[in-house]
């Protein structure tokens, strides 16, 4: 395994900060301790390139996700957006390309495991929740904690964890099913069960993958509330067809296309964008 990268010992990343997009929205929120957001600036992506046997999946995509922002990417199918997300959490790697944590830790360089203990949580579309265990039980083991089988056999929890879980039910509007296994969940529920999943974890990134596929309108409403109350303590990136939804909780929306950025801006503006209008809201 790789060494995690260490801040004190890596070097900056080679552009001029002045004027550029890593000056991103949300540099007067707060990240977690550890982190070096010097230009309020989590997530930075700049020319990264990815080709699976000559289809350019990626091309030259750049891309500044701002401390305690909530992003949203659209596109068409295939316009890049799970390739992106699998750069960030280190499941591909770029051809080539920059891919910042903070302002040092450098993800081209870091193994999966690595990248999810400095702080980045992904949820997939298809919700991955143990079934056989209660929801209470899902959200124990999901904790950041040490997972060899030595320490799970020995493992305790403290009150401050037995607090943080049920903050998190709290949260997730789970506390009155704390106890049921999660097979025995709606849809909906178990994708709020993942989400608290991710957020026991305490990442400072959170990547989101079409949350809202298949919950009814009651269930949407919640997980945009929910996502919006999450905003400014977390950084959000959601990937979403549903423009309704991207609407009630985006500070800003990139359009991706062919592997790069199309467009970027509030909802309204790339609703706006006859590009935009011709490759993926025209279809």
């Amino acid at each position: 395994m790789r060494a995690v990268p260490i801040p004190e010992l890596m070097l900056e990343p080679a552009f001029d900060p002045v004027g550029s997009g890593r000056d991103a929205i949300g540099a007067s929120a707060v990240a977690g301790p550890g982190l070096n957001i010097r230009h309020g600036t989590i997530l930075t992506l700049e020319d990264i390139n990815v080709s699976f046997d000559g289809f350019k999946a990626l091309s030259n995509l750049c891309l500044y996700i701002g401390v305690g922002e909530l992003r949203c990417i659209i596109g068409p199918n295939g316009a890049g957006k799970t390739t992106m997300m699998d750069v960030i959490t280190g499941k591909t790697r770029p051809d080539n390309g920059v891919a910042y944590f903070g302002e040092t830790l450098d993800l081209t360089q870091m193994s999966e495991v690595e990248i999810a203990q400095a702080g980045i949580g992904r949820k997939f579309q298809k919700p991955t929740v143990f079934e056989a265990l209660s929801v209470f039980e899902n959200l124990e083991l999901a904790q950041k904690t040490n997972k060899s089988v030595w320490a799970s056999l020995r493992a305790k929890l403290t009150g401050e964890q037995k607090d943080r879980i049920d903050e998190v039910l709290h949260t997730i509007k789970l506390d009155g099913a704390r106890h049921r296994p999660a097979g025995l969940l709606s849809h909906g529920q178990k994708q709020f069960l993942e989400i608290g999943m991710l957020l026991v974890q305490d990442p400072q990134l959170l990547l989101l993958d079409e949350p809202v596929a298949g919950m009814t309108d009651a269930e949407t409403e919640f997980t945009a509330e929910l996502f919006k109350s999450l905003a400014r303590k977390h950084s959000l990136l959601v990937v979403e067809h549903d423009m309704g939804f991207v609407g009630s909780i985006a500070d800003q929306v990139t359009v991706l296309h062919q592997g790069s950025v199309l467009a970027e801006g509030s909802l309204a503006q790339v609703q706006a964008d006859q590009r935009v209008i011709e490759v993926y809201l025209g279809r």
